[in-house]
């Protein structure tokens, strides 16, 4: 049975909300399919982002249509969903299915039917719309159906109906509806954040020289589990030393040195809404000077970023903030060579930070939403925008680095959601001040 905590109201408004602004038409939205690992093994059910957006249904197999209405004629909008049927022989071996007639009435659609009847209703409902809001080249395989579904009701035309004449992305429209945050939603993000925060701080407690990557990584899986969140929202990244420099590490399998730092980058996802933190703390529980004056300096930049996240800014204001703080530093650690606007216009600071400072989080970690404009100008953050701030500092060994630095990779990663009046940091409860980290791991090794 669907685990998951599921608002009636909220999903159906979403619906309306959607329809409404498709204002005529039908959109046609399937969720993501089943996926084999190897052999008769499969990965984990994952749904589809926007179809659960739109439903609240956690089953495969499925698909969700919608039909704008039409006020001319008196048509009424309607949302149909097309599921599993109720199959009890099949729930002994996989368990439990809604079926289309239970799954209407919880989820409140106002149609439903199994999803073996697709290639007979479809078409009909296809038939005399004028737009179809779907979207070609997410799935190959759906194109494929979703074009001999049109191409079914271009034959009929010598009998007067007809088929959409324009197709446009439903995606599109349901980014915009997903970069503002509801209250429901916001809730869930606070849940998963507190549940990732106190996953780092125990991460802090037990790591110790010579514990293994993977020790770690377990540690937080257990405290996502025992917590109720469903998953990690997306491969740990575990890396000590060194490998805290390659951005995407996850082999996670190498042996914790004393005197380096941990990198963590981790979170979970409950309820379908993920956090997503980093924290860099020393596996022995103590700063070395050149591992101090690079944390803070990344802290520092996090902060100035953190400040520059509310409504009216740019999206790439945190980002601008963050790294006026970091080549500043650059400089004066004798990273980089130059004056701050040298640095910054010939992109040298790049050696040490080369990625952007954050990212819109909600149902996916790199959640749905545009950065730029049609214009191609930055968009305006607003209250209900949720976002990754993650400014970090990445020190290879190279002849221009002085050598106290090398091998020191530094993320320091929070979930903030932008208020009416500046921010809240969904991760706060995370410690990130050497002071704090140290203390705490002090009173365990």
């Amino acid at each position: 049975m669907n685990t998951i905590k599921f608002n009636v109201s909220e999903f159906n408004t979403r619906r309306q909300k959607l329809m409404v602004t498709m204002h005529e038409g039908i959109a046609i939205i399937p969720t993501a399919p089943e996926a084999i690992r190897n052999r008769d093994s499969h990965y984990p059910y994952r749904f589809d982002s926007y179809f659960y957006y739109l439903t609240g249904f956690t089953e495969p197999e499925s698909l969700l249509v919608l039909i704008a209405g039409n006020v001319s004629t008196g048509e009424p909008p309607k949302s149909i969903l097309f599921c599993r049927d109720k199959d009890i022989e099949r729930e002994i071996w996989d368990g439990f299915r809604y079926g289309p007639e239970d799954a209407m009435q919880a989820f409140g659609f106002d149609e439903a039917y199994s999803i073996n009847q697709l290639d007979l209703i479809v078409p009909k409902l296809l038939s005399n719309q004028t737009k179809l809001f779907y979207s070609l080249g997410a799935d190959i395989q759906w194109d494929a159906r979703v074009t001999a579904w049109l191409n079914e009701v271009r034959n009929l035309a010598r009998t007067g109906i007809a088929a959409p004449a324009e197709i446009a992305d439903v995606r599109q429209l349901v980014d915009n509806m997903r970069l503002t945050k509801s209250t429901f939603e916001i809730d869930l993000m606070r849940r998963s954040a507190n549940i990732a925060a106190a996953a780092h701080n125990r991460a802090m407690l037990v790591t110790k020289p010579l514990k293994k990557e993977y020790e770690i990584e377990a540690e937080f899986l257990h405290a996502f589990y025992s917590s109720g969140a469903q998953a990690p929202a997306y491969t740990s990244i575990v890396a000590g030393g060194a490998n805290a420099c390659t951005l995407h590490y996850n082999a996670n399998n190498c042996v914790l040195n004393d005197g380096d730092l941990l990198l963590i980058d981790a979170g979970c996802e409950l309820d379908s809404y993920a956090s997503d933190i980093t924290r860099t703390f020393p596996v022995n529980g103590k700063f070395s000077a050149p591992q101090k004056d690079l944390y803070e300096l990344v802290l520092n930049s996090q902060l100035a970023a953190i400040e520059a996240a509310k409504p009216g800014n740019h999206w790439n204001a945190p980002h601008e903030a963050a790294l006026d703080v970091l080549v500043q530093g650059f400089i004066d650690f004798q990273l980089c060579k130059g004056s701050k606007d040298a640095v910054l216009e010939s992109g040298s600071y790049r050696q040490f930070y080369m990625h952007r400072t954050g990212h819109w989080l909600g149902l996916d970690v790199h959640d749905a939403g545009d950065y730029k404009d049609k214009a191609g100008n930055w968009s305006l953050l607003q209250a209900g925008n949720t976002l990754t701030v993650e400014p970090g500092c990445y020190v290879r060994p190279a002849d221009n680095v002085p050598q106290h630095f090398w091998n020191i990779g530094i993320r320091i990663e929070d979930d903030v959601l932008i208020t009416a009046n500046g921010n809240e940091v969904l991760t706060k409860n995370a410690i990130k001040t050497v002071v704090d980290i140290e203390a705490l791991m002090s009173s365990q090794h």
